[in-house]
């Protein structure tokens, strides 16, 4: 008797293609990302112990959050810190990004360099490197590279306009000014993904908007306000999301350190706490600025 061979669709293998193709993602999800995230909040409302070759966690209620909230003197006084630098240095960054795409954008020689550039620390975004270039050398282990830290000194904006004399403002704006220029390399580092997404959003503009508005006369400004901008303003809120997250989601900054104190002491409980009670912040502080900024996006329609 013959064997029946079973034949598979078109579509059904194309199914099975796309199924194999995600499988290693599926595993890696599962197993590093989905059973991690429940061992984490399963923690936050457990008193755990480390035992020899385990972790054992007890059911402690709310006992965990109660004492990241009332009694850590600490961590919520580094939360405030981080929304507020958060707050500042985030529109900062969009308009940095979007003032270089905007440059980049156009033709002149060696714009392929430029371009890599101010993408390179996309590739070596590592804190390390970070830490040499921005002149934090505590952790970096190598003693002589201070030297080579001050060519890149962050503070060389501040004291420039000390010695203007422009620190005779009021405090207020002097902490701003400050604040801003000790924190220009940082802004510049952060921004190399929003560059590229407002530069592919600006060669999506089609040649014809900009032939239009040249038989019409309209300046440079008008152009950019009333065909950039709008073609661009989406990407706006894509940009605003992905520099929050990075802003938070970042190792260096407060909140995230004090959470890698935590857990390098062995207080799974309290640190699990931290990271949910600060998950919860972000997303709720991703909402509102998503609900605030998505009214005055332009969207296209046919």
């Amino acid at each position: 008797m013959k064997k029946k061979t079973v034949r598979l669709s078109y579509q059904r293998r194309k199914a099975l293609y796309g199924f194999g193709f995600i499988s290693l993602w599926l595993f890696g999800t599962i197993v590093f990302f989905l059973i991690p995230l429940v061992k984490s909040l399963w923690y936050s409302f457990s008193d755990v112990s480390i035992g020899v070759g385990s972790i054992d966690a007890k059911w402690a209620g709310l006992q965990k959050y109660s004492y990241v909230l009332t009694v850590d003197e600490k961590y919520l006084k580094l939360l405030k810190e981080t929304l507020i630098e958060t707050a500042w240095k985030t529109p900062l960054i969009l308009i940095f990004s979007l003032f270089i795409a905007v440059i980049l954008n156009q033709k002149f020689k060696g714009r392929a360099l430029a371009r890599a550039v101010f993408f390179l620390p996309v590739i070596i975004a590592t804190g390390p490197v970070y830490k040499i270039i921005s002149g934090d050398m505590s952790n970096t282990g190598s003693a002589g590279a201070g030297q080579f830290s001050t060519m890149f000194s962050t503070d060389m904006m501040g004291k420039l306009l000390e010695f203007l004399g422009i620190y005779g403002m009021s405090e207020g704006m002097t902490l701003m000014i400050s604040a801003v220029a000790d924190n220009i390399f940082s802004i510049v580092w952060n921004a190399g993904i929003q560059i590229l997404v407002f530069l592919a959003a600006l060669q999506n503009i089609p040649s014809s908007a900009r032939e239009a508005a040249q038989i019409e006369g309209a300046t440079a400004w008008e152009y950019f306000w009333k065909i950039t901008f709008p073609y661009v303003s989406p990407f706006i809120l894509t940009n605003l999301i992905f520099t929050v997250i990075d802003s938070f989601t970042n190792p260096t900054n407060k909140v995230m350190e004090r959470l890698i104190v935590m857990r390098e002491d062995w207080k799974f409980g309290e640190a699990s706490a931290m990271a949910w009670i600060y998950f919860a912040v972000v997303i709720a502080a991703i909402g509102l600025i998503t609900l605030m900024i998505n009214k005055f996006i332009y969207y296209e329609t046919e």
